[in-house]
C-alpha cells in the first residue's frame, strides 16, 4: 500500500504561532501540539503552576510541562485541562475545533483500513507508531510500539507527527512522562468529573482510549472545520 501525505497549508492561532497540518483520509489536523494562551475570541486562559490548586480547577487553564516555558513551549506545545479544551470560546484557531470523540475515531477507522498498522494489516488498532514522531521517544523492546525502532518505514507514516510532551497527573498535582506519552483531549465528556482523551504510549502499538479526570493536563491537537 502506498501511503501519501498532503497538508491543507498552516494555520495561525491567535498568539500568533504557526502550526503545520497533515490531511489524514477526509480529515485535516494540526501536525503540532496547540500552544495558544488564549481562546479564538481573545479571552485569556488562566494559567496555574501549583498542581495541587491546578486539580481542582473547574474552569479553563494551561500550564507548560514542569511550569518551563523556555525548554517545553515550543516542541511540546501547552497542556490543558479538559475544561479549556471543551470551552465553548473555542480553544482552536476561528475555522478548527477540539475535535470530538467520534472524530477521533474517524481517524482511527481510516489508519487501520488503510495500511498503517505497523504490521501491514487492515484491521485493529496498531497504529500508534504511524502517529508518533521519528524523535523524542523513550525506547521500548515490544514490537511495533510507539518506543521501539522496529518498522522504520511506519514510523510516523500518517505525518501526524505525534511527541511524547508528558502530563500534568490531576490525582497527584505532578507533571510526568515526557519521552513516555503523548496524550490528547476529545471535547467529549463522559460523566460530570471524566472525559475521554486519545493517547500514544511508548510500550504499546495501540492508540490509547481513556476516561480519566477533567483535571488532567494533556495536549490538544485541533480538526479543522
Amino acid at each position: 500500500i502506498t501511503i501519501l501525505i498532503s497538508d491543507c497549508g498552516t494555520v495561525t492561532d491567535i498568539d500568533g504561532n504557526v502550526y503545520n497540518t497533515v490531511t489524514i483520509g477526509t480529515q485535516c489536523w494540526m501536525a503540532e501540539n496547540l500552544n495558544t494562551t488564549k481562546y479564538s475570541n481573545g479571552d485569556p486562559l488562566l494559567t496555574e503552576t501549583d498542581g495541587a490548586v491546578w486539580s481542582t480547577l473547574t474552569t479553563g487553564a494551561y500550564c507548560w510541562y514542569n511550569n518551563d516555558a523556555a525548554s517545553y513551549q515550543a516542541l511540546y506545545g501547552a497542556l490543558y485541562n479538559w475544561y479549556a479544551a471543551a470551552d465553548s470560546r473555542n480553544l482552536c484557531p476561528a475555522g478548527w475545533h477540539v475535535p470530538g470523540d467520534a472524530e477521533w475515531t474517524t481517524l482511527e477507522i481510516y489508519l487501520s483500513l488503510n495500511g498503517y498498522n505497523y504490521d501491514g494489516s487492515t484491521t485493529g488498532n496498531q497504529y500508534a507508531k504511524a502517529l508518533a514522531a521519528s524523535t523524542g521517544w523513550n525506547f521500548y523492546g515490544t514490537e511495533g510500539a510507539a518506543g521501539n525502532t522496529d518498522y522504520p518505514d511506519k514510523r510516523n507514516a500518517s505525518g501526524f507527527t505525534a511527541l511524547p510532551g508528558g502530563v500534568l497527573d490531576a490525582n497527584v498535582g505532578l507533571f510526568g512522562s515526557i519521552g513516555n506519552f503523548a496524550i490528547w483531549w476529545t471535547a467529549t465528556e463522559d460523566g460530570p468529573a471524566i472525559a475521554w482523551d486519545r493517547g500514544v504510549d511508548y510500550r504499546y502499538s495501540s492508540l490509547g482510549r481513556l476516561n480519566v479526570n477533567k483535571s488532567s493536563g494533556f495536549s490538544v491537537r485541533c480538526l479543522k472545520d
